[in-house]
């Protein structure tokens, strides 16, 4: 059979970035960018003698990269399940085929806490639960690990970087030295992968800034991507050369400590500016979930056009027979003027992606819909 010379930098896969906050970008993902990260990936998760469930879609990076490619490379059973929202399924092939790594998004986690038909028993056998794709809810964590026993180790990535970037494990006992290697801190998404690495910048000068303090979150290393498809613009704005290294500015907020553990504080793009005051539309939807306090209601925060302060939030919320009272319940919670919602409008569902994120362009769509 004929097959053409392959180079390590050739053009492997081209995936659409999810468009959760515009339209998707077409990012072009090299035989090395792929071959790289399932290494760096399998390096730390050790899958030696894992079964993965495979439920994630191909058209997203952790599906494409860590449950279909990361076990066909490094010869591992994988289960596959094409829907990863029936949770009785993914409960059934985990308890027949006996399961040891469950890699989901936060979305998917929480329906496997609330669907009584996935009893705890299904996943008697796994090891390792790996989130990542969105952030891990605490509530979710909590949940998960109130009804399963399992703790959810968080990683960090976007499909720019092939996608993983970073990821918590379990902390390991070496013997050899008796003492413990710290593998994951709650709260944050871990180290670096091997060959990984993250610096913190100021988001207008680039330029470094020290442990614990909040900017922009570089990622560099071999899972960066080539560029965006015919579109040398966004390429040039989204990759950048500092020391001989390749950046990729992923426009997340968050902050390194003292052991290089790395917190994701926000979305730059996901703030509202109130009367010149800019406020972080993930902290208001994370005060309204701990206001509300009912695992049973879903929200999502976005930034509409203000007469008076410039702009204003409106919260959809998911869950609730309507939104009465559910200000008020924010207001007695104590939350900063600035972070109330003006309106809140109840919704039968948060619109979401195939990979389980929010889809927030379809959220400030409804909303301007809804307020006219």
């Amino acid at each position: 059979l004929y097959a053409p010379k392959i180079q390590l930098d050739d053009v492997a896969a081209i995936l659409f970035s999810s468009g959760s906050e515009g339209s998707p970008k077409g990012v072009m993902l090299t035989h090395r960018n792929i071959m790289g990260n399932i290494k760096q990936t399998a390096s730390v998760l050790n899958p030696q003698d894992d079964i993965i469930l495979n439920s994630l879609p191909l058209f997203h990076a952790f599906g494409l990269t860590v449950t279909s490619l990361l076990p066909m490379t490094e010869g591992l059973p994988c289960v596959c399940q094409p829907d990863p929202t029936s949770a009785a399924a993914i409960g059934k092939l985990a308890a027949r085929h006996r399961v040891t790594l469950l890699c989901a998004t936060s979305t998917f986690l929480r329906l496997y806490t609330r669907d009584t038909k996935l009893v705890p028993l299904m996943f008697k056998s796994i090891r390792l639960v790996v989130a990542g794709a969105e952030r891990l809810a605490p509530d979710v964590r909590a949940a998960f690990k109130a009804k399963f026993g399992l703790d959810v180790h968080e990683g960090y990535g976007t499909t720019e970087t092939t996608p993983v970037a970073s990821v918590n494990i379990p902390d390991v006992l070496v013997p050899d030295y008796w003492f413990v290697q710290q593998g994951g801190k709650e709260g944050t998404v871990g180290l670096p992968l091997p060959g990984s690495t993250f610096k913190i910048v100021d988001p207008v000068t680039l330029e470094e800034l020290p442990p614990g303090e909040a900017g922009l979150i570089l990622i560099g290393g071999t899972q960066i991507m080539k560029g965006y498809l015919n579109d040398e613009e966004r390429t040039a704005d989204a990759l950048v050369e500092q020391d001989g290294i390749r950046w990729y500015k992923s426009g997340d907020k968050g902050k390194l400590d003292e052991d290089g553990f790395l917190t994701i504080l926000d979305r730059y793009s996901r703030f509202a500016k109130i009367g010149g005051e800019m406020v972080s539309l993930g902290a208001v939807e994370e005060a309204a979930i701990r206001a509300i306090a009912d695992e049973a209601v879903e929200v999502a925060a976005t930034a509409v056009p203000d007469e008076k302060k410039g702009e204003k939030i409106v919260l959809l919320a998911a869950g609730i027979p309507d939104s009465s009272g559910v200000r008020q319940k924010i207001i007695d919670a104590g939350v900063s003027p600035l972070m109330i919602p003006a309106d809140i409008l109840a919704v039968e569902a948060i619109p979401k992606l195939g990979s389980g994120k929010t889809d927030f362009s379809a959220v400030k769509k409804i909303t301007v819909e809804m307020i006219g």
